[in-house]
C-alpha cells in the first residue's frame, strides 16, 4: 500500500481556495500511484476557526465541501479532517472529526476524543469528546484513526484526560494509525513532536501517519514537519519545515525499514523561518503586498526590517527615519544603510519641529515640571502618527517592531511605538533578536555591524541608554522566562539566585502593563507562551503589585 502525506498551507474560511488545494494534492496522490491520501484537522475550514464554528453557514459550507472531496475518492482513500454536526440535543454542537472517503463512499467518521482546552486551544468550546472507538477496514489492513491531542495521553499520563484513545483501540487489532493534526510552531515543539510519535510508535509497535498543517493563521504559525513514522520506534520520514510537500511513501517499506530521517532542529533557523512565513501569510491571506516600518538605527527594527524583506521583498518594505534632536548619528547612518543593503525604499522625516510645536502647545499646562517620561513619550508618538499616516495613505500594514522583553515589561509607548497591524518580533526576547540578527548575517553583512554591536537605546534623552531603567538582557529574560513560560512565583526565582528586589520589580513591571498588551496588534507566536490569546490575565489583579 502507498500511503500520501499532504502537508498543506490552508485559509480560514476560504472553503474554494481550500478545495483547490486538497483536489490538486488528491490528483498528485494519484499521480504517485498512492492508494490513500492524508491531509490536516479540519482542513476543510482551515485551523482554528473559532467562533466561524458557531455559523450554520460556515458548517454548511464545509460539509458542501466535503461532498466535493468525497467525489475525488474514486480509486483513491482519503483522510480527511472537517467539523461533524452532532445529532444529539445533549452535548456541543459539533464534533472535530477524521472523515475516511473511498470509491466516493464514507468508509467511517471518527471524532476527536481528547479536546485540548489549553494555551492557544479552546477546542472544548465548540466541540464533543468522542467515546466511541472502532477501526476502518481498507484494503485488507485495519486502521486506527485519531486526530492531532488524541496521540498526546500515552498510557493516560497526561493528567489533562481520562482517557487514552489508543489504548482503547490496540485490542482491536490495528496494522497502522493515521494522526490528522493540527500542530503549531513553538520552538523546541519540533522535538517534543517526534518525542510523543516515538513514545506512541514503542508502545504499540505500529506504524503511524501523522499530518501536520504548514502556513501562518494570524498569529499562529504551522511548521508542517508531517512524519512518517516506523513500527521500530524510528522516525521513518519527516516532511520539510514551513513549506508544503505532497510525499508518498510505502507501507510494506516502513513495516520493514528501521531508516531514520528525522530533521536536524535548529531553535533560531527555525524562529527566523517561522516569522518570515508568519509575515508572507499575514500578508498574503489578507490581501495585501507591502509593509511600512519606523527605522531607528536599533536591533529591533534592522531586524524586523529583514524578516519582512525576505517574506515580501525589500522594494515593498518601506522604511522611515525619523530622527529627533536625540538621535545620534550613527543611528541615522546605521538606519539608511540597513535600508540599502535591502533594496528598501526609505523616507527621513525629522520630528524635532513637530516636537518643538507640541512642546510649545503644553509649555502652559505644563509649566513648573520637569523633563520626564511624558516628553519621551511625546516623540514616540509623534512617530507613531507619522507612521500611520504613511500607512493610511499608500495602504500598507504597519509593522510593530517591539521586542518580548520590552513588550512584557512595558517599555513602550501606547500610540506611539507599540502602533502596528502585526507585531513581528514581540514573542522574540532581546537576547534572541541579536541571535537572529547573527542569523541574518551568516552569509554577509546585512544587519549592520554597528547596530549590532552598540548599547541598545530609545534615544528620547540626552545620552539614554536601555540600561538606565532595565538590568542586564541576559539578566532581565531569564526572570522573564521563568515568569511567563514556566509560569514561577517570585518565591521560585528568587530561589534560582536572582535578585528578591529585582524580581520583585521586574515581575512587577509585567503585572501592571497589561493594560498595554490588551491594546497591540497580534504578535506572530514563536514561544510556549505568547503575549495574546495564550496568555490570558486580568488588567486590575493585585497579584505581585
Amino acid at each position: 500500500m502507498n500511503i500520501t502525506l499532504a502537508q498543506l498551507n490552508y485559509h480560514i474560511g476560504d472553503f474554494e481556495k481550500n478545495y483547490t488545494k486538497i483536489a490538486d494534492a488528491v490528483q498528485e496522490a494519484k499521480q504517485q500511484g498512492s492508494d490513500l491520501v492524508i491531509f490536516g484537522e479540519l482542513a476543510t475550514t482551515g485551523y482554528p476557526p473559532r467562533d466561524f464554528l458557531e455559523f450554520e453557514d460556515f458548517i454548511q459550507r464545509s460539509n458542501d465541501t466535503l461532498e466535493r472531496i468525497k467525489a475525488l475518492s474514486d480509486g483513491i482513500g482519503i483522510v480527511i479532517g472537517a467539523p461533524t454536526i452532532n445529532p444529539k440535543v445533549e452535548g456541543k454542537d459539533l464534533f472535530n472529526s477524521a472523515y475516511f472517503f473511498y470509491n466516493k463512499e464514507t468508509l467511517r467518521v471518527h471524532h476527536k476524543t481528547l479536546l485540548p482546552t489549553y494555551d492557544i486551544f479552546d477546542e472544548y468550546r465548540y466541540f464533543e469528546p468522542n467515546y466511541n472507538f472502532e477501526l476502518v477496514a481498507f484494503k485488507g489492513k485495519k486502521i486506527a484513526l485519531t486526530v492531532c491531542e488524541d496521540i498526546w495521553n500515552i498510557g493516560n499520563e497526561n493528567p489533562l484526560y481520562p482517557i487514552c484513545p489508543m489504548d482503547e483501540m490496540m485490542p482491536l487489532g490495528p496494522d497502522f494509525i493515521i494522526n490528522v493534526s493540527a500542530s503549531p510552531f513553538s520552538v523546541m515543539h519540533a522535538e517534543s513532536r517526534k518525542a510523543i510519535v516515538k513514545e506512541n510508535l514503542n508502545r504499540y509497535k505500529i506504524p503511524m501517519f501523522y499530518v501536520n498543517h504548514v502556513g501562518a493563521q494570524t498569529e499562529i504559525i504551522f511548521d508542517g514537519g508531517s512524519i512518517v513514522g516506523g513500527p521500530f520506534g524510528n522516525i521513518y520520514k519527516e516532511l520539510p519545515f514551513f513549506e508544503e510537500s505532497i510525499t508518498t511513501v510505502n507501507l510494506e517499506s516502513v513495516l520493514n525499514n528501521n531508516q531514520e530521517d528525522a530533521q536536524v532542529d535548529d531553535n533560531i533557523k527555525e524562529m527566523h523561518d517561522a516569522i518570515v512565513l508568519g509575515i508572507k501569510d499575514y500578508f498574503g491571506k489578507l490581501g495585501f503586498t507591502k509593509a511600512v516600518l519606523g527605522l531607528s538605527g536599533g536591533i529591533d527594527s534592522a531586524v524586523t526590517a529583514a524578516l519582512a524583506a525576505r517574506a515580501l521583498g525589500g522594494e515593498n518594505v518601506r522604511g522611515i527615519l525619523m530622527p529627533s534632536q536625540y538621535s545620534s548619528d550613527h543611528s541615522v547612518n546605521d538606519a539608511r544603510q540597513l535600508a540599502e543593503n535591502l533594496n528598501m525604499p526609505y523616507d527621513i522625516i525629522p520630528i524635532e519641529p513637530m516636537y518643538k510645536a507640541f512642546e510649545t502647545a503644553l509649555s502652559p499646562a505644563f509649566e513648573g515640571t520637569e523633563f520626564n517620561v511624558t516628553e519621551e513619550n511625546i516623540q514616540a508618538r509623534i512617530r507613531g502618527v507619522l507612521n500611520m499616516a504613511i500607512s493610511n495613505k499608500f495602504g500598507n500594514i504597519l509593522l510593530n517592531t517591539s521586542n518580548k522583553s520590552e513588550m512584557a515589561v512595558g517599555y513602550g509607548t501606547l500610540y506611539g511605538d507599540l502602533c502596528g497591524g502585526l507585531s513581528v518580533i514581540a514573542d522574540v526576547y532581546k537576547t534572541d533578536v541579536y541571535l537572529l540578527a547573527e542569523y541574518i548575517n551568516k552569509d554577509g553583512e546585512v544587519i549592520p555591524k554597528n547596530t549590532i554591536t552598540k548599547p541598545p537605546s530609545a534615544e528620547l534623552r540626552p545620552n539614554q541608554k536601555d540600561s538606565d531603567s532595565l538590568p542586564d538582557y541576559a539578566v532581565l529574560d531569564e526572570i522573564l522566562y521563568l515568569y511567563i513560560e514556566e509560569k514561577q512565583g517570585p518565591k521560585a526565582i528568587i530561589a534560582r539566585g536572582h535578585d528578591p528586589a529585582l524580581v520583585k520589580r521586574i515581575l512587577r513591571l509585567v503585572n501592571i502593563n497589561e493594560f498595554k498588551r490588551y491594546q497591540t496588534a497580534p504578535a506572530l507566536r514563536v514561544s510556549s507562551k505568547s503575549f495574546g490569546m495564550g496568555r490570558r490575565l486580568p488588567i486590575v489583579a493585585k497579584y505581585l503589585s
